[in-house]
């Protein structure tokens, strides 16, 4: 009888054991967050899948450099353009990803995206280093249009970016400062010819290296439009 109840009471131990470490299995699964089917994951921070480097003559080398996706320093510009048009919606979109001017003194994010039948360019750091703005609006350019805005850009510092595009507006944010409120109606978007091959989405800099990470672009719901297009949070955003 003794070793009888030894038994039981091993098989016993054994079993609330395994019990419990398929618990801990299931409470660690249920933590991890759900994937999100309307964010597409742009820069995977190990290859340059889904994007080519653009060919606007004398453009620098692209490349991934610890874990950074690096637009080399070209004459005049160096670029990325995204491959696949069909996964790039016309409207009703945001953009996020951090940016870095690594060295030069223009431009180090020159973002071309789609505006609903048109197309638009975010600048970050233009026309001598401090110019934002949204290039080109009524066939005015971001230095000279309602979006232009002055800001000093730290070299080797990561700034982060988001840009929102809806059938209403445009809204954009540098570390939730927003730079950029503007309508679409009434207005004609367009982007200059020197980074017309940066269509249908892309990234470009002017005589200036920079370093591009956590690239995404996600699909805004019907509960995204409802809500005021205002910055988002750190713990917001996931970081």
């Amino acid at each position: 009888m003794r070793l009888q109840t030894v038994v039981c009471l091993c098989v016993a131990l054994i079993a609330g054991s395994v019990a419990a470490e398929d618990a801990t299995k299931d409470k660690a699964k249920s933590k991890k967050p759900k994937k999100d089917k309307n964010v597409i994951q742009l820069f995977d921070g190990k290859t340059l899948k889904g994007w080519k480097s653009t060919n606007f003559g004398g453009e620098g080398e692209v490349l991934v450099r610890d874990g950074n996706l690096t637009l080399e320093v070209g004459s005049d510009l160096t670029g990325i353009t995204w491959q696949d048009a069909k996964t790039i919606p016309r409207s009703n979109y945001e953009i996020t990803f951090q940016a870095m001017r690594v060295d030069g003194f223009d431009f180090f994010v020159g973002l071309t995206l789609p505006i609903q039948k048109g197309y638009g360019t975010l600048i970050c750091g233009g026309w001598g280093g401090g110019v934002c703005g949204l290039s080109s609006i009524d066939s005015y350019d971001a230095s000279e249009n309602e979006t232009t805005s002055y800001r000093a850009f730290k070299a080797k510092q990561w700034y982060k970016i988001r840009i929102r595009v809806t059938d209403e507006q445009i809204n954009a944010w540098i570390d939730n400062e927003e730079i950029i409120d503007v309508g679409i109606d009434d207005h004609k978007f367009s982007v200059r010819i020197e980074v017309d091959a940066s269509k249908p989405l892309g990234f470009c800099t002017w005589q200036t290296t920079a370093a591009l990470k956590d690239i995404k672009l996600r699909k805004l719901t019907r509960a995204d439009l409802a809500k005021k297009p205002e910055a988002k949070t750190e713990k917001e955003a996931g970081k």
